[in-house]
């Protein structure tokens, strides 16, 4: 069984230290940036050769692409894709929602063209007031309702293409006034409030995968980031929101999180989460992720198996015929 971590790499291409760690190790997935991206026979060479080193055919392997300036895969080689927020301000609900659909429906082709099968997208993140920019336009909007409906466009775009979603930030980073990459957000809103920003989650509870929030959420555990809260693993992402899908955490590379890295791993796993997410491809800190990181077993081994059975052929798609009606959706936001 792999180990139940999700590793980064430094570079266009695995090294022979990359090589022999993920043998060794095992992770159950591969996450990929920009660094790792030069054009399609490359980033085709990177997923095969990861799988070749785990020795899983079907090994997951993620990336974050979501649009606007979230887009790990860009120009020249992909197309540029709209930010969410400017889907949904410019076009009428389901305008908007068919056109959230569409561009997931192409990104999922240009993912799965190089070998990608996890797409760690929809953002579900309801904008709250003063929000920090790190989510901004990533976020469709301030309205549970349209943010859910939003969200499943884009899954189901997804799912069509042979790419699994992945809903994020579980439970809602919508109301933080800080950067989790450089800091630890905390959010002093009253629980009765905090409903407002489950109510994407809990809409979308049906789908495979999900990645939790690095910030503190005073009312429900004032000691612990949600990410390494077993309280807010139990009783918000399990319970109120109820979903029971396999969860990975946010980075641990980013600063919102204390303490070494064999720490970081092991308070996620002791919290409730599936799945450690290291993103950086730091060899050190990889390998001591992997030390603090448990095989896949018991209720984590299940998800884990749903997840990937959840990646399925991609259904019939004009792919030309979609280019043409993501201009026209290009042409609406422009004028909007």
């Amino acid at each position: 069984m792999p180990k139940a971590f999700i590793s980064g790499c430094a570079g266009a291409a695995l090294s022979p230290e990359e090589r022999s760690f993920l043998r060794q190790e095992d992770p159950w997935g591969l996450i990929l940036f920009k660094r790792n991206i030069v054009d399609r026979d490359q980033v085709l060479a990177l997923t095969r050769s990861f799988r070749e080193c785990v020795g899983r055919e079907n090994a997951p392997v993620l990336i974050d692409q979501e649009g606007g300036r979230v887009q790990r895969m860009a120009p020249p080689h992909w197309r540029a894709y709209p930010a969410a927020a400017a889907i949904e301000t410019a076009l009428e609900p389901s305008r908007a929602e068919a056109a959230a659909q569409l561009i997931a429906r192409l990104i999922a082709y240009d993912l799965a063209e190089v070998g990608i099968t996890i797409d760690c997208a929809p953002v579900l993140d309801v904008a709250g007031e003063g929000m920090h920019s790190a989510i901004g336009n990533r976020s469709f909007s301030s309205r549970p309702e349209r943010v859910a409906a939003m969200g499943r466009a884009v899954a189901e775009g997804l799912i069509e293409g042979g790419v699994a979603p992945v809903i994020k930030h579980m439970p809602g980073h919508g109301r933080a006034r800080a950067d989790s990459h450089h800091e630890l957000p905390v959010v002093d809103a009253p629980r009765s409030e905090l409903a407002n920003d489950f109510a994407p989650f809990a809409a979308l509870k049906d789908l495979p995968m999900a990645m939790s929030a690095h910030l503190l959420y005073t009312a429900i555990d004032a000691t612990r980031p949600a990410t390494a809260s077993p309280i807010v693993v139990a009783e918000i992402m399990r319970g109120e929101i109820g979903f029971d899908g396999l969860i990975m955490s946010d980075d641990l590379s980013m600063k919102a999180l204390a303490g070494s890295f064999e720490e970081r791993a092991a308070a996620v796993i002791k919290a409730g989460l599936d799945i450690v997410l290291h993103c950086n491809g730091d060899p050190e800190e990889g390998r001591a992720v992997a030390s603090a990181t448990p095989m896949l077993s018991g209720a984590a081994l299940r998800r884990a198996k749903a997840a990937e059975a959840a990646i399925k052929a991609p259904q019939p798609f004009d792919v030309a015929r979609g280019e043409q009606e993501l201009a026209a959706i290009m042409a609406e936001l422009a004028l909007a």
